[in-house]
């Protein structure tokens, strides 16, 4: 394993056109190697723009879906180096789990680690995880799970098959509406630096295959973990698949249930009852 530390955190934008234009001929194993930061302190005015994009309201801690922010473009720069075997631009984000082990507060230095593990046969591809662990004063205090996948993509022979449903009850209809603006994923684009094309315009998703620009699976995790803030555990895990995209603009519905000491959820579109994301949260 190689443990590789930079100095400050890279530009998503520019890693993204450096993957694009090595997208070709990419292939093997996954690289054994960690990208890690110490000392990270999140910005007052960062994490305020980010809130709002997000729903989440201003306290002495950070939202809890923060972190994946800061770890972000550190996956982003393992994914967009040539070792990596998938092309970065067109991957979509079908799963994510965050264990939030107590809550961070604003202003506290953080140590920032992420890998990518698990090489898995996908019915549309292969995906892949690009794990992150946050640590405060040498201990871990949060850590994330992004499943990505690759359509078209083929896993090394032997693979297993990916994980990406997340289970939870039955949920009624859902009682709160959100208008998702056309404009949603450049939006989050720009608290969060996931410059992904395929959540930018039409005209850059339909380059991958989709129909209209679809909006950010975290922007989605965030908004409805957001609607439920004040709600949650202290210590928690939000375990959620993205299932259906939503194309932007749209009109979805998110359902809750209580469940375990936690919640059951669901965003669904307004319409059609497409089901774009499921998933728990539950006490750690």
């Amino acid at each position: 394993m190689t443990r590789r530390e930079l100095e400050e955190a890279p530009s998503t934008a520019a890693l993204f056109a450096r993957a694009a234009a090595t997208a070709r001929g990419r292939g093997g194993a996954l690289p054994d190697t960690r990208l890690a930061r110490t000392g990270v302190v999140a910005d007052p005015a960062d994490v305020a723009a980010y809130a709002r994009v997000c729903g989440f309201g201003l306290t002495g801690a950070l939202p809890v879906t923060h972190p994946h922010v800061l770890t972000f473009p550190l996956q982003v720069a393992l994914m967009a180096d040539r070792a990596f075997p998938l092309a970065l631009p067109g991957l979509v984000h079908v799963r994510n789990r965050i264990d939030a082990l107590r809550p961070i507060g604003l202003g506290e230095a953080l140590d920032l680690e992420v890998w990518a593990e698990r090489f898995a046969r996908h019915r549309s591809g292969a995906t892949v995880d690009l794990c992150a662990s946050v640590s405060a004063a040498g201990v871990e205090v949060w850590r994330g799970r992004s499943t990505y996948l690759a359509r078209g993509a083929t896993a090394p022979e032997g693979a297993p098959d990916a994980d990406v449903e997340v289970g939870g009850g039955a949920l009624p209809d859902g009682a709160v509406h959100w208008r998702v603006p056309a404009d949603a994923g450049r939006r989050y684009a720009g608290v969060s630096g996931d410059v992904n094309p395929i959540h930018l315009s039409g005209l850059t998703a339909k380059a991958f295959g989709f129909k209209r620009a679809i909006a950010h699976g975290m922007w989605l995790e965030a908004r409805a973990l957001a609607a439920l803030e004040g709600r949650l555990p202290e210590a928690l895990t939000a375990d959620v698949a993205f299932r259906k995209p939503v194309f932007l603009p749209s009109t979805v519905t998110l359902a809750t249930a209580p469940a375990d000491g936690g919640w059951d959820l669901a965003l669904r579109n307004a319409v059609a009852g497409t089901e774009h994301l499921r998933g728990t949260v539950r006490p750690l």
